[in-house]
């Protein structure tokens, strides 16, 4: 079995490798960032499939793979045959199904991950009522331009399904429902929820601003602590939806 030491190096290495390709991706070169996605990727399979390597360190790495992966696969897609609309739905099904077949080889529950139905209900309007504020505060940093001439109700009726069905869903599942689970199994509650938070925030440079960046790391630390508190991804999916359904759906009109 590898020495801790070097299978803390060997996780620190794929955090190293993501802030790389995020960097590339967003200010270089796609083509460049999609290259080292792919070779992120086979580095971390190749590495996982030696003999004698420890166990929970094996499954961080594996969680770890999804992140290039879904560089990989969202990047690389020819997204133009699909209508504008359904793009968004598209490209988190894939995330989504990235997860689910992650937690099928590894045997993980729906809710080993925090999918549970129990006081849903409940931990939803917590969520919501959470995501209202820094949905305002992001929007403040952002201030992104209105997607539509006029405010229309069907428009934010299929922003609140796309923002919470598939982004909040996916990006939850993906960050704190598998990511964080493992991170803090190996590194502990706390740095493995800011290395969660990290990761979350980093994976948000392609907006290219500081202040994004600063505020996803937070965001990622808030969704991580709920989901922590809670032992549940509903108010974190809630949380992130409704946050940006309040940035691209409802402030841009208001304001």
């Amino acid at each position: 079995m590898l020495r801790p030491r070097l299978s803390v190096l060997f996780l620190l290495s794929i955090f190293l490798a993501i802030t790389l390709l995020e960097y590339i991706f967003t200010y270089t070169d796609v083509a460049y960032g999609i290259i080292l996605a792919l070779f992120l990727t086979i580095f971390i399979y190749v590495v996982v499939s030696m003999p004698r390597f420890e166990t929970d360190v094996m499954r961080a790495a594996e969680s770890l793979a999804l992140i290039p992966l879904y560089v990989l696969f969202t990047s690389s897609l020819p997204w133009f045959f699909i209508k504008q609309e359904y793009v968004l739905p598209a490209v988190y099904s894939i995330i989504l199904g990235l997860c689910f077949l992650h937690m099928y080889e590894k045997g993980i529950s729906l809710e080993g991950v925090g999918l549970k139905t129990k006081n849903w209900f409940k931990l939803a309007v917590i969520g919501s009522m959470i995501g209202i504020p820094t949905g305002v505060a992001e929007y403040l940093v952002l201030l992104p331009e209105p997607a539509f001439p006029v405010f229309q109700i069907h428009y934010l009726l299929r922003d609140c399904v796309y923002m919470i069905l598939f982004v909040g869903l996916a990006e939850e599942l993906l960050f704190r429902g598998i990511i964080q689970t493992d991170l803090q199994r190996i590194f502990g509650k706390l740095p493995g929820l800011l290395s969660a938070s990290y990761l979350f925030g980093i994976m948000h440079l392609t907006w290219r601003s500081l202040p994004e960046l600063l505020f996803t790391f937070w965001a990622g630390y808030l969704l991580g602590y709920v989901y922590n508190r809670t032992n549940s991804l509903t108010a974190p999916i809630f949380l992130h939806g409704v946050n940006n359904v309040m940035l691209v759906a409802v402030l841009p009109y208001l304001l």
